[in-house]
């Protein structure tokens, strides 16, 4: 937890001290607010389906270069899966915190991966509370594109892909679950 914490602030250090250009002003840096659909699942199970949530929050967007940029968010993520045997949902709500490698393949479209760390806010079986069984830090690798539709108006798509397994405790020979969220976002930049 603290090598995350040291490597955010780091980013977020190197990002500020480059933000500046040479007349002293910053305009390399921005912030903003996003939100937009989630569809989860949790793979690794035969028995699960799409999830249909959603996600808000903020960023901020340190260009390094004409074409780099650094992305850090913090974003509130209802995720998890559907069951149609009867089980019912099960609901995963995260802090999500990704910090984000932007490639800017034209002056409006980029391409991006970066981790992303969750904490576990809430999780539900059913609306049974499963959040004792469960893990409360979540990793993944997240994957994505961005649109800039003007100077402060951006789309983008990601797929996160869990690395680590959303339940407490599980035997050794069984593989566990985890998370897989696509993600469609609309944010505004100030």
């Amino acid at each position: 937890m603290k090598k995350i914490i040291l490597s955010a602030a780091a980013v977020f250090a190197f990002g500020f001290a480059n933000a500046q250009d040479k007349s002293g002003t910053d305009t390399t840096m921005s912030f903003g607010v996003k939100g937009g659909l989630n569809v989860s699942t949790l793979y690794n199970d035969d028995d699960a389906n799409s999830l249909v949530g959603f996600h808000v929050g903020g960023f901020a967007e340190f260009m390094l270069s004409d074409k780099f940029a650094i992305q850090p968010e913090v974003l509130f993520s209802a995720q998890g899966a559907k069951y149609d045997s009867g089980n019912g949902d099960v609901k995963l709500n995260y802090i999500n915190v990704p910090v984000m490698a932007k490639y800017y393949i034209t002056d409006v479209f980029s391409i991006e991966a970066g981790p992303q760390v969750g904490f576990l806010v809430t999780a539900e079986d059913n609306e049974v509370d499963i959040k004792d069984f469960s893990n409360s830090v979540d990793f993944s690798v997240d994957l994505g594109a961005g649109y800039n539709l003007n100077e402060n108006m951006v789309l983008g798509l990601r797929f996160c892909i869990g690395l680590a397994d959303i339940e407490k405790d599980l035997p050794s020979e069984i593989d566990g679950t985890k998370n897989l969220v696509g993600q469609l976002s609309f944010g505004y930049k100030f």
